[in-house]
């Protein structure tokens, strides 16, 4: 596993070592000592242990996000593709961060096989590049309604730049979700 730091140096990519051939192909898609080593080797800390597995279905043009969930319920997460392909965006949140209210955009796709790791502290969301886009990742901790925050994809403050057409498919909650101005007031 080979572990590559982002723009926001807390968000890393994973990537996996793929052992094929020809009857396919074989990956350790985790391995929690290979994973806690190699952040450690990076300067990074070790996140709590992963609680909760969530698995999304999306048809191309589709766009969750941006969710999080405050303390003490406050979520890592670590994300991957398993099939298709999506643009997957984490957006500093941390006030008082270097990087407050930067984003990282990556594709993760069936063919790279890349693993996102995105610490407590970050909004999340995704947009599905292909039909049947099968979105898998773990939590940090379990899903808190009470804990649960949102950011508008579209904030002009966050200026995230997604790939695809203007006419993503929304959620209306997601669609009617604050812009940054409301973590002002979140702390």
């Amino acid at each position: 596993m080979k572990l590559v730091q982002t723009s926001i140096k807390d968000v890393v990519i994973i990537e996996p070592a793929l052992c094929s051939d020809e009857r396919g192909w074989f990956m350790e898609s985790f391995n929690e000592e290979k994973f806690h080593s190699s952040l450690q080797a990076l300067g990074l800390p070790i996140p709590h242990s992963f609680v909760q597995d969530n698995h999304s279905c999306s048809a191309k043009g589709v766009l969750r996000g941006l969710h999080f969930q405050r303390a003490p319920h406050a979520q890592g997460k670590l994300v991957r593709v398993v099939r298709g392909s999506a643009f997957d965006v984490a957006v500093d949140i941390r006030p008082d961060s270097a990087t407050f209210l930067q984003w990282v955009g990556v594709e993760l796709n069936e063919h790279n096989n890349h693993i996102l790791w995105i610490p407590e502290g970050f909004a999340h969301g995704f947009v599905a590049l292909e039909d049947n886009t099968h979105f898998l990742y773990k939590t940090t901790d379990y899903y808190d309604k009470a804990s649960e925050g949102a950011l508008h994809w579209n904030d002009r403050q966050l200026d995230i730049q997604w790939p695809g057409s203007e006419e993503y498919i929304i959620s209306e909650k997601d669609d009617k979700a604050p812009n940054v101005d409301s973590l002002k007031g979140a702390e």
